[in-house]
């Protein structure tokens, strides 16, 4: 753990020169979930679907002393039921050398507050089910888990398929 006692936490919004910084967080969780060969997404890719025109994502930096300390990585969504906007976490780390010096806190609160802002009225994220601290973190937060709903995902060949059947006319 590193001593804040006199260092305030920096919380910004990222900009394209941060790729590296984000995709080394990405692999932060990665190796935290012992999935590191699972990561195929570059800097490059960040880059391309992050900070362009249309950017697929926000993330905030947060920084202890001008270094690196801990990332979200969140986009908008919106609730069909609740009419309403909000605001889905993909990615929130911490590095490890900052973790219990309130970042995770900070990041969570400051993502709030920021799709709150921008009009939003709700934050949703999922967590890899072998993650409890993480699990465990995000109850203390308020966060709570719903036992009445399941994520459904199709990725790679399975989303391929799914996408081709609708060129074949079936």
């Amino acid at each position: 753990m590193v001593d804040i006692s006199n260092q305030p936490v920096k919380i910004r919004i990222a900009t394209a020169d941060d790729v590296h910084l984000i995709h080394a967080g990405l692999m932060t969780i990665a190796r935290h979930l012992d999935a590191e060969g699972k990561v195929t997404a570059t800097p490059g890719d960040l880059r391309r679907h992050g900070f362009g025109p249309q950017p697929a994502f926000t993330v905030l930096i947060a920084e202890m002393g001008g270094e690196f300390a801990g990332m979200c990585l969140f986009f908008q969504s919106f609730s069909t039921w609740r009419g309403q906007k909000g605001a889905y976490i993909q990615d929130i780390v911490v590095e490890p050398r900052f973790r219990g010096a309130g970042i995770g806190v900070a990041l969570l609160r400051q993502t709030a507050a920021h799709v709150r802002a921008e009009g939003g009225a709700y934050l949703r994220l999922s967590v890899e089910a072998k993650n409890i601290s993480a699990q465990h973190f995000y109850e203390r937060m308020g966060l709570a888990w719903s036992d009445q709903e399941r994520i459904h995902a199709a990725y790679g060949e399975d989303f391929e398929a799914l996408a081709g059947q609708h060129e074949s006319g079936v």
